[in-house]
Formats: structure tokens, C-alpha cells, sequence
């Protein structure tokens, strides 16, 4: 049985009926039992300036602590122009110092992208990746989630109401519930399991 672990969710809208917010939350509602979620809001961050560091805004340090306990990442987000957004590009820059106290390294990491557009937030679901190699977050390589003209995907009152969306995002975060075991416990440990006696 695996153990219960405590999963960071950030997500890169910071729209109140944000899609990727309700897509989130559809992924935890449909995730196995033993991840819990915390969603940690990034929208209150200033700007990452070195100089602050001397003494770091109270809400540089509420974010690092709020990351810093959790065993595993699960980053949610739209593409604007081609890219992540601002907030959540600071979000990383933030939780990455001071230097040698990165709360992101080696925590298993996913990511999942939506947008109105075509390209389901292509750009920034690669630009995200790109900085958590550097940031020595391992992140699920597949499946990959990119979630096209998400606003077709909801009904009037707000549900989901894509039954292939539900089972494509039923598929990605029981991939990522792997994913997390298999990085955090190692492959010796799985297969030791795999193969009892």
C-alpha cells in the first residue's frame, strides 16, 4: 500500500473562475486516496528581488514554507503569449532562494496545461518543464496533458461535462500517483515489491 503523501498544487491563473483551477481540482477529486492537496496561492507574491532577501516579505516566506513540507508538485496552468505566466515564473524564482534552499529539488513534479486556444498551453507546459530541470524537479515525462479549448469542456453551471476529458485526466493523475512513488520510494523499493521473497 502506498503511503499517504502531501501533494503542492500551483496553479498559474489567478482568475477566479480560472479553468485550470477547476481543472485542478477535478484532478484531485479523481486522485488516489493516499495524495492529499494543498493549493497554494502565488497571486500575493512580490516580485523576486535579491536585495529583499536581507529580509524577506512575509509572503515570500508563508509560500516557502507552504512548499517546503510537501513531498511532490503538481503544476496547473495557462499559456500567456507563448509562455508561462509572470505570477508563476516569480512563484519558482521565489521558492528557489535563497541560494542552496530551493524548496522545489527533488520533489516529483507534473504538469498539466489548459487553454481556450488550440494548442492546449503548449508553450508554457514546455517553458514550466524547462525550468524545473534546471531546479532538479524530475517531472513526469508522460502521459502529457495539454487540454484544448477548455472552455468547451464545462457545462452552464460550471461542472465538467467531458466525459474523454474526465477519463484523459482519471489517466494522468493516476500516471502521476506512479510517478510520485516511483521517484520518492526509488527503483530498488518498487522492485523489491514487484518481486517479494
Amino acid at each position: 500500500m502506498p503511503q499517504n503523501r502531501r501533494i503542492a498544487v500551483i496553479v498559474g491563473s489567478l482568475r477566479k473562475e480560472s479553468y485550470n483551477l477547476k481543472v485542478a481540482r477535478i484532478l484531485a477529486e479523481l486522485a488516489p486516496r493516499h495524495l492529499s492537496f494543498d493549493f497554494i496561492e502565488i497571486g500575493g507574491l512580490p516580485l523576486y528581488d535579491e536585495d529583499l532577501e536581507t529580509d524577506p516579505p512575509a509572503a515570500w516566506r508563508a509560500f516557502r514554507d507552504a512548499v517546503r513540507p510537501a513531498e511532490a508538485l503538481l503544476f496547473v496552468t495557462p499559456e500567456y503569449n507563448r509562455s508561462m505566466p509572470g505570477a508563476l515564473k516569480n512563484a519558482l524564482d521565489v521558492g528557489s532562494r535563497p541560494y542552496g534552499k530551493s524548496v522545489w529539488e527533488k520533489k516529483p513534479g507534473a504538469v498539466a496545461s489548459a487553454s481556450q486556444g488550440a494548442i492546449g498551453g503548449f508553450g508554457s507546459n514546455h517553458h514550466l518543464r524547462q525550468s524545473c530541470v534546471f531546479l532538479d524537479v524530475p517531472m513526469m515525462p508522460q502521459p502529457e496533458a495539454y487540454l484544448s479549448l477548455i472552455q468547451k469542456a464545462f457545462g452552464p453551471d460550471g461542472a465538467l461535462a467531458d466525459d474523454s476529458l474526465r477519463q484523459l485526466l482519471q489517466r494522468f493523475i493516476d500516471a502521476y500517483a506512479d510517478w510520485v512513488e516511483k521517484i520518492l520510494r526509488g527503483p530498488g523499493e518498487i522492485a523489491s515489491d514487484q518481486h517479494p521473497g
